[in-house]
């Protein structure tokens, strides 16, 4: 029987997200710039090995409340909207600077959920993204939290991540959060809690045990990451969710070892992006 963990070495166009609570200080709510310069790093040596590579990135708000002196997350759209404003300029100055360490162009590329269900501007999306990968860039996405609102925004970078996956027919996502995996109920209140290794598939019973959000800093919990891997792998990608403590923990999953919660692809012939943005 083959491994299955051994068959992402093989992986050529990977999406990999990663948690506005991982990108920044706890403490303070500042960058974590060792963090992202690792980040950076790993994601240029992917590209230098011949992989196609898109990071979807969290964090333009968590910086915009930080460089305008806010103390807690805004409630109100338009204050959460100028701070996205303000943070996304800062955020990709940041991985600007740091990819230009390593001679690698990154890309931004905004997107809203108008972009997606409007089938002129998803095909365009998507020749952009190829385009790009054909360059040897490496797109960076978020959602345009400046200009979305609530009837046309994802909500979270997971589900987003894997709209991104499936529009560009990725064969792995990585989910890089503050949780080691799925557990068969939240770890943080129940330490009894089991680690599960493996999803071949996603049943309703998964959906029931997927549970909110631990973080303050973030919009994205377990139930969020359920939906994800419901559609990155009715896509034809697998997915796995990872632990964003280190880094380096995706060059242990392309090379095969045990980390993180692995959900086996099955392509559904069925599938057609659109349908699940008019259910969400």
């Amino acid at each position: 029987m083959t491994d299955k963990r051994s068959l992402l070495k093989d992986k050529k166009r990977i999406v990999i997200k990663i948690g506005s609570s991982s990108l920044t200080h706890a403490g303070t709510g500042n960058l974590n710039l060792s963090k992202m310069e690792k980040l950076v790093r790993m994601l240029t040596d992917l590209r230098n090995q011949g992989r196609d590579v898109v990071l979807v990135s969290s964090g333009a708000i968590a910086v915009g409340i930080k460089t305008l002196g806010l103390t807690e997350r805004p409630g109100s759209q338009p204050v959460k909207q100028a701070c996205a404003a303000v943070g996304q300029a800062r955020l990709m100055m940041v991985y600007q600077k740091l990819f230009a360490e390593y001679n690698q162009v990154p890309a931004q590329v905004l997107i809203t959920k108008y972009t997606m269900i409007d089938n002129v501007s998803r095909y365009n999306a998507a020749n952009t993204f190829n385009e790009l990968l054909k360059l040897g860039v490496i797109p960076i996405v978020n959602e345009n939290d400046t200009v979305a609102t609530d009837e046309i925004e994802f909500g979270d970078n997971d589900t987003l991540s894997a709209i991104v996956a499936a529009l560009i027919q990725a064969d792995l996502l990585i989910l890089l959060s503050d949780i080691d995996g799925l557990y068969t109920d939240d770890p943080h209140g129940h330490p009894d809690a089991e680690f599960i290794e493996q999803v071949d598939v996603i049943g309703e019973d998964l959906v029931r045990m997927a549970k909110g959000s631990a973080s303050s800093v973030g919009t994205g919990g377990m139930a969020t990451k359920i939906s994800a891997a419901r559609i990155a792998t009715d896509a034809g990608a697998d997915m796995v969710i990872a632990n964003a403590r280190d880094v380096g923990i995706v060059n242990d999953i392309l090379n095969g070892m045990r980390a993180g919660t692995l959900f086996l692809a099955h392509k559904n012939k069925n599938f057609y992006l659109i349908d699940y943005l008019q259910e969400s």
